[in-house]
């Protein structure tokens, strides 16, 4: 009876543990920062006790996190970008080992490598997702335009609407991330064009035995110019909200996104009706395939109290409930890397990416490989000072070459 009793007492201690925490979370998605507070609250609402905090850094959040780490202040859940984020993060002691957490044996396998270190998972894979071409079907219909699969079907295309006082692609200069994943997107497609597989580049670049520019580089930047050709005037002014709200009122005819955006676009204007393609980086279609992988996982902070990984394992279990995934699906408008989830309310661009992905592959995330200095540093800087003519193609790869070497050097 007294073994009952103890048993008893350690169980409803480890309720209180895990119920009574005011936990912090940090997040950088900032596309649909409604649909995660209503996610957050609904698990709040079952879980009496506990509060979350919400953080948003949704540019650079690196320097910020390593401070607070250097503090043992880490938020207690920390949304990551997968791989590089995480393996790194991992190295350095800051995560939770989740490998044998329940949840982990609910997400697809093909998920997990982005969430691993060492053998060992320090994430749970939320949304596999894609980079390309969201364009309003109805405006494409109006001027009876291919939807463009070539490069040259692109630019006749881009031609049309110009002619016609439609701006071709909704701009977004104004913040660095999105001209980083479009450089990194282009430097894909090229590297498959020469048969070099990203892994083989990155362990490459990792070994200083390549350069940023293996690449044709001329067919790299002539994108870039041909891409910032066809934005706003005024896409040196342009964030994200003013790229959603251009093309979501029809003034723009395209905008090269994650279908992240999607989302945001259709809560500015229920009726657009989209599609989604890849970004036709050659003249050979089948050389045009979605840039898709997992994109964002959930961590726990190694720094937090007992009590706090408790609660915030609780969070990261609770995630992989039906509600939980309604939410994520129908609010938050993102897919999930749970085995058997049904995302099929996301509507026509989710199904055009999947289809597409089914169909011809994807080229993965290679910025998400890539050293965490090398991509928000040298990779959107540097693409963003290219296109503001503040530097030129050759710096801008010399200075990826120089930060990826220095980042070997540490």
């Amino acid at each position: 009876m007294k073994r009952i009793v103890s048993l008893l007492l350690v169980l409803l201690a480890f309720t209180g543990m895990v119920s009574a925490q005011k936990l912090e979370m940090y997040y950088y998605k900032q596309e649909n920062q409604e649909g995660l507070k209503k996610l957050v609250a609904q698990f709040v609402k079952e879980n009496p006790g506990i509060t979350i905090d919400m953080l948003i850094i949704p540019n650079d959040a690196d320097a910020t996190m390593s401070a607070r780490a250097a503090q043992g202040k880490l938020p207690d859940i920390l949304q990551m970008q997968s791989y590089s984020r995480v393996q790194e993060y991992a190295e350095k002691g800051y995560l939770v080992d989740l490998t044998k957490q329940p949840v982990l044996g609910k997400v697809v396998d093909s998920s997990k490598p982005s969430v691993t270190w060492n053998n060992k998972l320090y994430g749970l894979p939320m949304d596999f997702a894609g980079i390309g071409i969201i364009y309003n079907k109805d405006i494409f219909a109006k001027y009876n335009l291919k939807v463009p699969t070539t490069y040259r079907e692109l630019d006749k295309a881009c031609r049309t609407l110009n002619e016609k006082g439609i701006t071709p692609f909704a701009g977004l200069l104004k913040e660095n991330w999105s001209m980083g994943h479009f450089i990194t997107m282009v430097h894909t497609s090229l590297l498959a064009e020469k048969g070099i597989p990203v892994s083989k580049f990155i362990a490459d670049m990792n070994a200083g035995k390549t350069s940023y520019g293996v690449v044709d580089t001329d067919k790299l930047f002539a994108v870039i110019d041909f891409y910032r050709k066809n934005m706003d005037k005024n896409a040196e002014e342009m964030a994200w909200n003013e790229q959603v709200a251009s093309f979501a009122d029809g003034r723009a005819a395209m905008m090269v996104q994650g279908l992240w955006s999607y989302g945001a676009a259709i809560g500015a204007n229920p009726k657009i009706n989209c599609g989604f393609v890849p970004f036709p980086v050659f003249n050979d279609a089948k050389k045009n395939v979605f840039y898709a992988d997992v994109d964002s996982c959930f961590g726990v902070s190694a720094q937090s109290s007992p009590e706090k990984k408790a609660a915030s394992l609780k969070f990261l279990e609770w995630l992989a409930t039906p509600q939980a995934q309604k939410i994520w699906v129908e609010d938050y408008k993102l897919t999930l890397s749970f085995k058997g989830a049904d995302v099929s309310k996301l509507g026509g661009p989710f199904v055009d990416l999947m289809t597409n992905v089914n169909k011809n592959g994807a080229y993965p995330w290679a910025f998400a490989s890539y050293p965490t200095a090398v991509f928000e540093d040298a990779c959107k800087n540097g693409a963003q000072q290219y296109v503001f003519n503040k530097k030129t193609a050759d710096e801008v790869i010399a200075d990826i070459d120089k930060q990826w070497a220095a980042n070997r050097k540490k």
